[in-house]
């Protein structure tokens, strides 16, 4: 007899996932094996990677892992590699930077489609007022209520010198 195993349920929303619907992970599994049969060497590497964080966060965060946790994780990789890109172009090492671009590219098929500057824009502009901000002091506060709706969608650091520029 085989057993009936429960519905796939979403932890992000708590609904049942429909058959066309694949989260995240899903995803890097099957673009794992995609590189693993193309025998493409650095794309499989860095979706080894992406699986192996994801784990890790999942593992720590037990129960309260959705797609918003997911997506810090991979905006944190995102954010080391830049880093590493302009410490390898600073130490005369363009091959170690070719590298972690290559990861950076592979990484971002995961995320959601960035913001535009106009949008992000706009999102500073209803932070502000929700926030009631008058000037740089207040910047925090934005911060606060403005990343969490941008994670993933926006860099944040870039976000941060927006707010800035516009509370000064």
């Amino acid at each position: 007899m085989i057993p009936c195993l429960p519905p796939r349920v979403s932890s992000a929303t708590g609904k049942e996932k429909g058959k066309d619907e694949m989260d995240i992970q899903e995803r890097v599994s099957s673009e794992m094996v995609k590189a693993a049969k193309d025998k493409d060497k650095e794309t499989l590497s860095a979706l080894r990677m992406i699986k192996s964080a994801l784990h890790n966060r999942e593992i720590d965060l037990k129960d309260q892992f959705g797609e918003k946790e997911i997506l810090q994780v991979l905006s944190s990789m995102i954010k080391q590699r830049k880093d590493s890109v302009e410490q390898f172009r600073n130490g005369g090492r363009p091959e170690l930077a070719q590298k972690e671009e290559k990861e950076i590219e592979v990484i971002r098929r995961f995320m959601p489609e960035q913001m535009s500057e106009e949008e992000i824009q706009a999102e500073i502009e209803d932070a502000i007022k929700e926030v009631g901000a008058e000037g740089v002091r207040d910047m925090g506060k934005v911060m606060k209520i403005l990343m969490p709706r941008l994670t993933g969608k926006a860099d944040g650091k870039a976000v941060g010198e927006a707010v800035k520029t516009r509370l000064s």
